[in-house]
């Protein structure tokens, strides 16, 4: 899976000279936590909305509304922008995107095609993709157990069970407690708990838990 074929598109970008009142207007008609910052078809920052709200005045201020509404229009967009942005291209793997995110922690990657922006991949959107991978949406027998690490031993657990009628829906690997296995947690229809049960027990160290 790449960038691309997820991110959000087409993306609402601002421009650095846009008064921070209006930006912080547009992230809540648009219902976003970030945008690019944008100066005649070039990327020159990105703009998170903490940023725009750390550049407002506290709740215990003195200042009037209408002073708060003065300051906050003389405060412009490239005064609390990061200017150093990572940015990843539409090919990019997903898992390496993430990386980056989880890495730098930030919340949101501009993509580009071209020096152009063409849109974003957020944390939103990788949770998205998170659901679908563990089929949170879907019904099935949920297991989680511990297997060596040893070649082989996921290709017995999926032969065995679909040896019986049944039908993968989502598979993950983790680490697991030490380098000698791993951590499994896969979801599974077209089998009754029980039998699930039955079936993966003999084949791993630990069966960690099951549920429907």
């Amino acid at each position: 899976m790449l960038v691309g074929e997820r991110m959000s598109h087409p993306v609402i970008s601002i421009t650095p000279d846009m008064p921070i009142h209006d930006a912080l207007s547009l992230f809540r008609q648009e219902r976003i936590r970030r945008a690019p910052v944008v100066k005649n078809g070039k990327l020159v920052g990105i703009v998170s909305d903490k940023d725009l709200l750390n550049a407002t005045p506290s709740k215990a201020t003195s200042l009037s509304i209408w002073e708060i509404n003065y300051l906050l229009s003389k405060v412009t967009v490239a005064e609390v922008m990061t200017k150093k942005v990572l940015s990843v291209a539409e090919d990019t793997p997903i898992e390496e995107a993430a990386r980056i995110m989880a890495d730098n922690k930030i919340g949101g990657l501009p993509v580009m095609r071209d020096g152009h922006v063409i849109g974003i991949i957020t944390e939103t959107d990788l949770f998205k993709i998170f659901l679908e991978l563990m089929g949170a949406r879907e019904r099935g027998v949920r297991v989680t157990a511990l297997v060596t690490e040893k070649a082989g031993q996921l290709a017995k657990i999926t032969q065995a069970l679909s040896s019986l009628g049944g039908n993968f829906i989502a598979f993950g690997v983790f680490t697991g407690e030490d380098p000698s296995n791993r951590l499994i947690t896969f979801k599974i229809t077209g089998l009754e708990k029980e039998a699930v049960k039955t079936a993966v027990e003999p084949l791993v160290e630990t069966l960690v838990d099951i549920r429907e």
